[in-house]
């Protein structure tokens, strides 16, 4: 992937080195289920930080001193340019609708983090907040993507960002809080199959992002959407439940199957169109 020349954002909050304290207090999640959790990729913090017990009293965070690490400064560019390219992609896609883009702020964090949806900790991955419109990441999630998930390269990486700015962009066109109130009138199944249609279609205008960026940037080089597809697939909930459990409870899904992930990004970095990601329309064959 070609960024070395892109843009960098000043939408970066850099928090890293700061401490919650008391941090998270274990509530009615255990152990193994935040396990599996941490392996998905733009957990709504709605419906997994409300399910996972009470929140610790707030603390006042404290930074201990951050050693300088080269590989994570680079990384730490890299996200700044990414988060550049999908601030100028969507602001491109607004204007054309006569609509003005928003651009969120990006928390780099380690360890745990405290968000207007509660604390994290950074075994969650990273994670979109629709309360205070900003991104979450610990930067370490990236090494886990490449050793643990088997999903290198720098494209898998933006994807990770470009997926997180896809559930902002959900909030934005008020996606968020329909899906959010159908979950709360619905059993469990239900809720589940409509946070997997909200989670392809963040996988969808990851893709947008990437057709947008790369006709007007040239950004993508070899290997690139190859690169994405496989990071797509590394965290479908069938391989992610195969992995983690053994066996695979397709009802459990709240991300969707490798196969369906792939096809949604697959889809948005082809038709650049948002309204190719209606993943929760009849004909959408999610």
């Amino acid at each position: 992937m070609d960024w070395q020349n892109g843009r960098r954002s000043d939408n970066i909050e850099d928090r890293r080195g700061m401490s919650l304290g008391r941090g998270v207090v274990g509530g009615g999640i255990g152990t193994v289920v935040i396990a599996v959790i941490a392996m998905f990729l733009g957990v709504d913090p709605r419906v997994v930080l409300q399910g996972a017990g009470e929140l610790a009293p707030p603390a006042a965070e404290q930074r201990a001193p951050v050693r300088s690490d080269p590989a994570e400064e680079r990384m730490k560019d890299f996200v700044s340019v990414v988060l550049a390219d999908t601030e100028d992609t969507w602001g491109a896609i607004f204007a054309a609708g006569n609509a003005r883009y928003e651009a969120p702020k990006l928390v780099l964090f380690t360890d745990a983090v405290r968000s207007a949806c509660g604390n994290a900790q950074s075994a969650m991955g990273p994670f979109y907040c629709p309360g205070d419109h900003k991104v979450y990441i610990d930067l370490s999630f990236y090494r886990d993507l490449t050793e643990k998930l088997g999903a290198p390269g720098d494209f898998a990486q933006a994807y990770v960002i470009a997926h997180e700015i896809g559930h902002h962009v959900q909030n934005l066109l008020g996606i968020s809080d329909k899906v959010h109130a159908a979950r709360q009138r619905s059993d469990e199944a239900r809720a589940n199959a409509l946070s997997v249609r909200q989670e392809l279609q963040a996988d969808c205008f990851a893709g947008i992002w990437a057709h947008h960026a790369n006709r007007s940037r040239q950004i993508l080089e070899a290997g690139d959407i190859e690169e994405g597809l496989t990071a797509a697939a590394a965290i479908g909930d069938d391989r992610l439940q195969k992995q983690g459990q053994g066996y695979v409870v397709p009802e459990s899904f709240t991300h969707g199957s490798s196969a369906q992930r792939v096809k949604w990004f697959k889809r948005g970095i082809e038709s650049g169109s948002v309204k190719s990601c209606d993943t929760f329309g009849r004909g959408a064959g999610v």
